[in-house]
């Protein structure tokens, strides 16, 4: 698929505050044979380690971190690193890194692109220093809800059939056996080619919420909320009864901040 060779000499990092995220990222990066030196999954920790570590070659770099924006990062530290972004934003937000000479990745990550992106930096040996960025004026982009496109459903093949299922239909996603599958209020199950970590990059939070390993949950399909042992609580669905639906206890805070 790739010639290995051109990577190895690479030292590289990657900054995404998901951790399941990262990981995968790794082994992907990893994959093609190049080597990840550090996972950073904040801004703060990032400004600490460029300050303390000799920069990498490369960097993948998640847009939004959980205490901040990834440029803040820039502004604290004067880093000497080629860069790729990673982001869920849509097409117009992207065409801001394209103007500015930065390459990005689209979330979830295709394999081809990238290899594409990483031959790409190192063929014109590119480095942070000498690329044309207004970090403010993409920084504003980015605080811009409106930017982020959302699903609004998903097409699953039956047969010969193509099925559209609106995010409206679905109770819940959950995994099971190593497959992801969709719950649709009809009471039917569908089986997806994805994650749960790479779902959730693509629901609208303010509409699903990730209360464990296993589930994503729709608030408009919620029917009932009751406490559970533990300090845990237990969600009902409509329809959904294959399996009882716990809010881990690390996630039950968070789960009530999103409740509203």
């Amino acid at each position: 698929m790739s010639n290995y060779k051109l990577f190895k000499k690479m030292t590289t990092i990657i900054i995404e505050d998901e951790k399941p995220a990262a990981r995968l990222l790794q082994r992907k990066v990893e994959k093609l044979g190049l080597q990840v030196d550090q996972l950073i999954h904040s801004v703060e920790e990032a400004i600490n380690w460029f300050s303390n570590n000799k920069h990498p070659d490369l960097i993948f770099l998640d847009i939004q971190l959980s205490d901040g924006l990834s440029f803040e990062i820039f502004e604290q530290v004067d880093i000497k690193s080629a860069v790729i972004f990673t982001t869920a934003f849509d097409e117009y937000a992207l065409r801001a890194f394209k103007l500015n000479s930065i390459d990005y990745l689209l979330k979830p990550i295709d394999e081809e692109e990238l290899e594409t992106a990483i031959k790409k930096f190192q063929s014109k040996n590119q480095s942070i220093q000498n690329l044309s960025i207004d970090f403010e004026k993409i920084k504003q982009m980015f605080a811009n809800p409106l930017t982020k496109v959302y699903k609004k459903r998903f097409t699953i093949k039956i047969g010969e059939h193509l099925k559209m299922i609106p995010i409206e239909a679905i109770e819940c996603f959950y995994s099971e056996n190593k497959g992801t599958y969709i719950h649709t209020k009809d009471n039917r199950d569908y089986l997806l080619n994805c994650t749960l970590e790479q779902l959730e990059l693509e629901l609208n939070p303010t509409s699903f919420f990730k209360i464990n390993r296993k589930f994503i949950i729709s608030l408009e399909m919620i029917k009932d909320i009751i406490a559970y042992n533990n300090s845990r609580l237990k969600i009902i669905l409509p329809t959904y009864k294959n399996d009882e639906i716990i809010v881990s206890r690390e996630k039950v805070n968070e789960f009530k901040n999103w409740l509203g």
